[in-house]
């Protein structure tokens, strides 16, 4: 290079940042590129949406300032055809981020795993995984699912899990599978507050009390359906500002123009507020994923046990031996504080879905069952029954 294209480039590289602000235009960020860190809106069918009119759909969505949709791309074994490369070519030049997302039963999961990754082939920016009561107890099928659409996709490609929002009302669900290593990279809780009976905060608070330890990030999908009000409207986007999170929100035939505009409507974070940060407290006789979870922790940190999704002796005797290795207040119960340091681990990923895992701290003697004893535990509440399109 001479020196004279030597202090062209010096001088365009300091005239860089100054012709970027004049055209308003950004560097690229890997960050603010993420599908999830957007307002969102989820579509149902296409054809119930404006009209199924994508130049309208387009404009409708800028005016509410949601940046990626989620629209239906397949159910159970069956692909949509509504999810197709002409459709997302469009809302990509029009700048909208595009996810696709199937109900899936179960059933047949390798199969569902298959319809799922079409998504991506047909140029989803993520997929979103809408497992709900069918997957109750099923273990070993939502592995098999998991490890299935990992292989397809590949590691990296965005996944993530949206179901019940209140994991105490579910312990026999696999989220601990779906939300486990390897498995979604993100966190959707469905918080429909309105039809739960909640408040938007507390809804929100046993949201992430709830979520939190499965450390994925949250961003809450909201409802617009069954007419709950403006103003809640409003606090759910205020209140998910101080979480540090974008809501999106079922769904958009479900949405009348009152709500457009207040989705649309610029909102500031509650003044005071600041986001709950605890975790649920296991301790002896308490069952369920969350102590699946508590259990694949304390295998990791070299303890001996099988993950039953039970609280007994033998988990006790490890939570103990745990905390005092932490200069942790040894009593056996997992709060907070201990939550907060076993969380720094990195948990084992068990194989339910195989006749026997391989060798290492989680190897099940008898070989892998195909769910923990606490998946046959019944749910106290389907808090989603009711929703359109469930």
């Amino acid at each position: 290079m001479t020196k004279t294209s030597s202090r062209r480039m010096g001088l365009l590289a300091l005239l860089l940042p100054v012709l970027l602000i004049a055209l308003q235009v950004a560097p690229p960020s890997t960050e603010a590129a993420r599908p999830y860190d957007r307002a969102g809106m989820w579509i149902w069918y296409v054809d119930s949406s404006n009209g199924g009119n994508v130049g309208s759909i387009i404009r409708q969505a800028r005016r509410a300032k949601i940046g990626t949709l989620y629209i239906k791309s397949g159910d159970g074994v069956n692909t949509w055809s509504q999810f197709n490369r002409p459709l997302l070519k469009r809302l990509h030049r029009a700048g909208l981020k595009v996810c696709g997302w199937q109900y899936v039963y179960g059933k047949r999961p390798l199969a569902e795993a298959r319809v799922s990754a079409v998504a991506k082939r047909r140029g989803a920016d993520c997929f979103v995984i809408d497992a709900e009561a069918e997957y109750e107890g099923k273990y070993a099928a939502a592995d098999w699912y998991i490890r299935e659409l990992r292989r397809l996709v590949g590691p990296r490609f965005p996944l993530s899990l949206s179901t019940f929002p209140y994991g105490h009302y579910h312990p026999g669900f696999p989220y601990s599978v779906f939300l486990g290593p390897g498995a979604a990279t993100d966190n959707l809780p469905q918080v429909y507050w309105h039809a739960i009976g909640d408040s938007v905060r507390k809804s929100l608070e046993i949201t992430w009390e709830q979520n939190r330890l499965y450390k994925r990030p949250i961003y809450p999908v909201g409802q617009t359906y069954d007419n709950p009000g403006n103003r809640d409207l409003l606090a759910f986007r205020r209140f998910s500002l101080n979480y540090g999170s974008a809501p999106s929100w079922w769904s958009w035939q479900e949405t009348n123009s009152a709500e457009w505009r207040a989705l649309g409507r610029r909102v500031t974070r509650i003044a005071g507020y600041r986001q709950f940060r605890g975790h649920p407290t296991l301790k002896r006789g308490s069952r369920g994923d969350q102590v699946v979870w508590l259990q694949q922790h304390l295998i990791a940190a070299g303890y001996t046990m099988e993950p039953t999704g039970i609280f007994g002796g033998g988990t006790v005797n490890a939570v103990r031996k745990f905390q005092r290795s932490r200069n942790l207040g040894v009593d056996g119960v997992v709060g907070t504080q201990t939550w907060n340091r076993l969380l720094k681990i990195r948990p084992v990923r068990v194989r339910w879905s195989a006749a026997r895992n391989r060798k290492g701290p989680a190897r099940i003697s008898s070989g892998a069952p195909k769910a923990p004893r606490s998946a046959r535990l019944p749910a106290v509440r389907n808090e989603l029954a009711g929703a359109p399109g469930k």
